[in-house]
């Protein structure tokens, strides 16, 4: 019996697995066929996880994944599933990277495996001087060296050098007059962008806690004006829920909204949520803003008691960042 149930599901991909199996993938109710997508997944991530030799007690108890697969429309993302699980089960650093259609399957900077798309990609492009146009460097539309810092961990493993507004203290600063996330993401992207002409990426993001209608949302970070601090924040969050006694009546997410701008190009948009709940005192030392009151589902330790690569790996702008990783070769072709 496995420990663990894993599953993955949004309105076009939903996988269900658990690390009780001989690597395997299948689709419910029926088995694939050897030029089906999946028969090629198989055989590229048991190629990349497989043991050479299984002892008698391994092949009476198995560890590896078994996934069954009801929707696929992405297999970017059930690449991305099954290695969460062998990573979770097994400790190990595996993960994806999209180049010119492509996927690389990687482990602390080692290529192990290549997945290509139905009918292959083009070699000069492959292995040409073509380059991503994230380029060598990123510039971050923000000011708040707390995101900064996340977004330098987030494009290390690219090789990406980050920047941020501090680096070019002769711009402007963009007002956030919009009434969404995305309408204050676009307006700071799309609007240095058109200044520097560059490829900028912009981030915004909030708490939205449900007991106070959506607050402080998109003016979390101005929510105890005229002159915000975090701590201020905190302390002014904390007043507002003092009459909310139940854990489960403070539930709360924390969101991000990225927009990667270029001149003459329609701007890409993602957004992720991160759900939790909101503490009664705050806990922890990392992290910033609302992280010392914002618990993590239900494993009681707040954001801010997470190490950055723990946080990276769950948090908002981590899976916002995971989204668009998958759709920026897309966007960028």
């Amino acid at each position: 019996m496995a420990d663990k149930i894993y599953e993955y599901k949004d309105e076009n991909d939903w996988f269900i697995g658990d690390m009780s199996g001989h690597n395997s993938l299948s689709y419910l109710g029926d088995e694939h066929k050897i030029d089906d997508p999946l028969f090629n997944l198989n055989r590229l991530l048991d190629g990349v996880l497989e043991i050479d030799v299984l002892s008698e007690e391994e092949w009476r108890h198995p560890r590896g994944y078994r996934v069954t697969v009801v929707k696929l429309t992405s297999e970017m993302k059930l690449i991305n599933f099954v290695l969460d699980m062998v990573n979770e089960q097994f400790g190990r650093r595996l993960e994806t990277r999209q180049h010119q259609g492509a996927i690389l399957l990687l482990e602390e900077d080692r290529l192990l495996a290549v997945h290509l798309p139905k009918g292959g990609v083009n070699t000069s492009d492959f292995f040409g001087k073509k380059q991503s146009t994230f380029g060598d460097k990123l510039l971050i539309a923000t000011h708040n060296e707390g995101k900064v810092k996340e977004f330098r961990k987030m494009f290390a493993s690219l090789g990406i050098e980050v920047e941020s507004l501090n680096d070019y203290p002769d711009l402007p600063e963009v007002e956030e007059t919009g009434m969404t996330f995305e309408e204050n993401a676009r307006l700071k992207a799309e609007t240095i962008s058109k200044l520097t002409g560059r490829m900028v990426l912009a981030d915004d993001s909030g708490l939205k806690v449900d007991a106070l209608g959506g607050l402080p949302g998109v003016w979390s970070a101005r929510f105890s004006a005229p002159e915000p601090t975090d701590d201020k924040n905190n302390a002014k969050l904390l007043h507002e829920l003092a009459m909310v006694f139940e854990q489960k009546d403070r539930s709360a997410q924390f969101h991000s909204t990225l927009v990667v701008a270029a001149p003459n190009k329609e701007s890409l948009v993602v957004a992720a949520d991160w759900p939790g709940y909101i503490a009664y005192e705050a806990k922890g030392e990392g992290g910033f803003g609302y992280d010392p009151l914002f618990l993590v589902g239900e494993t009681g330790q707040t954001a801010a008691q997470l190490s950055p690569e723990q946080k990276n790996d769950i948090s908002h702008r981590g899976l916002a960042m995971k989204k668009l990783m998958e759709e920026f070769p897309a966007w960028q072709n």
